[in-house]
This record gives structure tokens, C-alpha cells and sequence, in this order.
């Protein structure tokens, strides 16, 4: 602490604004205050040493607590703030001090990721780079991402931020106040995909049916996709995306697309893993299910009329030709 106090002073005295000490010092934000009580302590006192104080001299929050505390936390950064006063006997308000103040420290939330080996890691890293030195001389607007989706009649809710606001939780009406869940809801699965030069109609798979090799070529491939070249690209060439589920990379699907699209993106192409490289994971499943799914449908049919109202509502380029009606709806 008086390393830092000096260090402090010099800076000050060479012309250093407090901004560019808290930097120059490498200092988190949450020090700022330690910074401007220095700089005023050396203005009013011409030392940095603590002034005398008249109340009893602090017994909780000691330096010798804090490299416990850091000990503890270096050997795993999970431990909570609440446990950690329990198990050192202290209040949680100290330890609060400590964790914060001293040592600089935040809560911050683990992140779900997909797990990767080494052998993916590097796959992804080769298939990346390839889809860069392709995509990247090429025009964007040519490529279609496609994907699939599973919606339920059930109300999406995102626990994180999905809040209601209220003097009291009790005073708000059951219907915003919960959100009701049931074992096994109905649920349609839905395929589409987007360009920039627009989007396609949306697929309902119909219910009990399994997407294989020859149920995506007769359901999607061939009633769908052939038709996107004239309809959205204006009868010139494009490029197809799909990701690597089963049904998309056998033999039979990929043979498909090669005699009818050789300019799709083959399985030894993809990324596999790589849902931040679609746009339809990343953004455009979660607006629709965002508006369609606001509240709970009693039916299938209401969820896909609802589905489909909402994808026609999604902007699109107004000198794309028009698309195909909304669905599609095949049985096999």
C-alpha cells in the first residue's frame, strides 16, 4: 500500500492527471478512489502516511487476512464471498472489503462453451482459415445459411433478463410474475435460412418424422433450395451453408449437392462446432422465437401461424424479388 502511495506522489508531481496514473499503475477502475484520497492526502499533508485516527486501529481487514483470502482464491477462484467469512469466521461485509477494495477483485459469471479437443481445435483453425481465403475475395451477399430449430408452445423466457418490475412480487399478477413450464411440450421443428439478399420460406417438419438423408433432400433440398437461385439470387449461382448434422453430411446429401450446387460448403469445409459463423444461431432463430414465443400457444397450429407471421415481419432488402409463401408444409 505505501509502494503504491509513493508511486502515486511521484507521478503526480511529474504533471500525471489521476486518469493516467490509474493506467501508467495498471490499477482497476475500482481504485480510482484510493488514487484522488492519495493526491489530496499529499496536497493537504505533504506526506502520504495516514493521518492519526482517533477511533480504534482496524483488527478485521488486515493485510496478513487479505493474502489469505488471495491464497485461497488463487488455489480456486470459485470459492464464494459468503462461504469464505463462514469458514474464516468474519463478517461478509468484510470479506466483501477485502475481495473488492484490496484486492481488486469481481464476481464474474462462467461462460458454457462447447467442449473442443486438440484435434478439433486445429481442424477448426484449418477450416477456418480456408473459408476465409475463399469468402473473403467473394461476395457474401451469395451465400444462404441454413439451419434448423425446435419450437415449443411453451412461453421463451430468458432468465437473465427477464425481469418485471414491482414494489413487491406479490403485487403483480400471477401471468408476469411466473413462468409456467410442462414435462414434454408439443414442439415443431422448423428449417429456413437467410442472405443477405433475404430469406427463404420457413419448414415445418411434420410430427414423428425423423430428418434423415432422404427426408431433408425431399423435404428441404429439392422443393426448397432449388427454387432459391431464381427467387432470391435472381437465377445467378450461390452458395449453399449447412451445418454438420448427420442428415446434411452423408454420402447421399452431400452427392446431392454436389451435382445440383457445386459451390456449397462440403463437410471437410465447415467448421464444425461453430455456431457464432451462422447467423441463423446467433440472431435470427433467437428474434423469432423472441416474437413468436412471447407467450404460450394452445396448439401447433397456433405456434406456426405465429411463427410465420413474425418471419415475414424480419427485414429484408426491398429490391429482393418476393419470396415464396411463408411455409411449406410436406409429408412424407
Amino acid at each position: 500500500m505505501e509502494r503504491e502511495r509513493s508511486a502515486i506522489v511521484e507521478l503526480f508531481t511529474k504533471g500525471h492527471p489521476s486518469r493516467e496514473i490509474l493506467k501508467i499503475l495498471k490499477l482497476p477502475l475500482n481504485r480510482r478512489k484510493f488514487v484522488y484520497r492519495t493526491i489530496r492526502r499529499y496536497k493537504d499533508t505533504g506526506k502520504v502516511e495516514d493521518r492519526a485516527r482517533s477511533g480504534r486501529p482496524c483488527s478485521v481487514t488486515t493485510p496478513s487476512l487479505g493474502k489469505v483470502i488471495a491464497q485461497r482464491i488463487r488455489r480456486n477462484p470459485r470459492r464464494s464471498i459468503r462461504k469464505m467469512a463462514l469458514d474464516l469466521k468474519v463478517s461478509r461485509c468484510a470479506m466483501t472489503k477485502i475481495v473488492k477494495r484490496d484486492l481488486g477483485m469481481s464476481s464474474f459469471k462462467r461462460k458454457k462453451v462447447h467442449f473442443l479437443s486438440q484435434l478439433v481445435k486445429e481442424k477448426r483453425v484449418a477450416r477456418c482459415k480456408g473459408a476465409l481465403g475463399r469468402y473473403a475475395v467473394e461476395n457474401l451477399e451469395k451465400i444462404l445459411f441454413s439451419d434448423e430449430k425446435i419450437f415449443t408452445i411453451q412461453e421463451a423466457t430468458n432468465v437473465q433478463n427477464d425481469r418485471i418490475l414491482a414494489s413487491s412480487p406479490s403485487k403483480v399478477d400471477e401471468k408476469f410474475r411466473y413462468v409456467s413450464r410442462i414435462q414434454n411440450p408439443k414442439s415443431v421443428m422448423v428449417w429456413a435460412g437467410v442472405s443477405k439478399m433475404g430469406r427463404t420460406p420457413l419448414v415445418f417438419v411434420p410430427q414423428g418424422v425423423k430428418i434423415n438423408s432422404i427426408n431433408y433432400r425431399e423435404m428441404v433440398l429439392e422443393p426448397v433450395l432449388k427454387n432459391i437461385g431464381r427467387d432470391m439470387f435472381g437465377g445467378t449461382s450461390f452458395v449453399f451453408q449447412q451445418d454438420g448434422a448427420p442428415a446434411h453430411t452423408s454420402n447421399v446429401t452431400q452427392s446431392w449437392l454436389h451435382d445440383n450446387f457445386p459451390g456449397f460448403i462440403t463437410k471437410e469445409e465447415w467448421p464444425s462446432y461453430s455456431p457464432d459463423l451462422n447467423p441463423m444461431d446467433y440472431s435470427v432463430w433467437s428474434i423469432l422465437e423472441t416474437k413468436a414465443c412471447v407467450n404460450s400457444h394452445t396448439s401447433i397450429k397456433s405456434l406456426k401461424r405465429k411463427l410465420c407471421q413474425e418471419w415475414n415481419k424480419i427485414p429484408k432488402k426491398p429490391s429482393v424479388l418476393l419470396l415464396r409463401p411463408c411455409q411449406i408444409e410436406l409429408h412424407v
